[in-house]
């Protein structure tokens, strides 16, 4: 191998060092007990929603979609509608949420008359903090469980979007994260 060729395949493998150390850095890669990162967002009901706000008090359960008024999404959220009366009863704070803007949530969530906020990421900050990003920049459709500490106790990432509901009651009993 000429001199020339070895230093191409060397640049070549810092290259692909450094696109792989980018790609770690902009997506987190979190994992079951994982802290859950911090985040505040404008959900679909005008409030600010953050992370602290339920520590020590409830669980949280944060289900991404990709994109308002599309198919598998209002699937998702008629689902989670569908079963706010048992999620209710579990007495965990429940969101969908997306990248869309907090004006275009609040049309979606008026159009499904959800009882519950769907939770805006417009700038993706959150979104990129928790790893959800897709190459397409929307959200991929998965749902964390975080407990009243603030651990991830699950992360859902092959959600039907028809059956959201009744698996996130489901999940949650499982985890043993309902609020008495």
């Amino acid at each position: 191998m000429s001199r020339s060729m070895g230093r191409r395949i060397a640049m070549m493998g810092v290259g692909v060092l450094l696109v792989s150390i980018a790609r770690g850095a902009a997506a987190a890669d979190l994992q079951v007990g994982d802290q859950a990162p911090a985040f505040t967002m404008v959900g679909s009901d005008g409030k600010n929603y953050t992370l602290d706000q339920f520590k020590g008090k409830s669980a949280v359960v944060i289900a991404w979609f990709p994109k308002a008024f599309t198919g598998g999404c209002t699937r998702e959220c008629k689902s989670m509608q569908e079963h706010s009366k048992q999620l209710h009863e579990l007495k965990v704070a429940y969101f969908t949420a997306s990248v869309d803007t907090p004006e275009l949530n609040k049309k979606f969530a008026e159009s499904l008359t959800l009882d519950y906020p769907i939770l805006s990421d417009p700038d993706k900050t959150v979104a990129k903090a928790y790893g959800v990003i897709s190459a397409r920049g929307f959200a991929n459709r998965w749902t964390f469980y975080i407990d009243k500490e603030g651990v991830i106790r699950a992360i859902d990432k092959s959600v039907n979007p028809t059956q959201a509901g009744p698996d996130v009651a489901a999940k949650v009993k499982e985890l043993k994260l309902a609020s008495e």
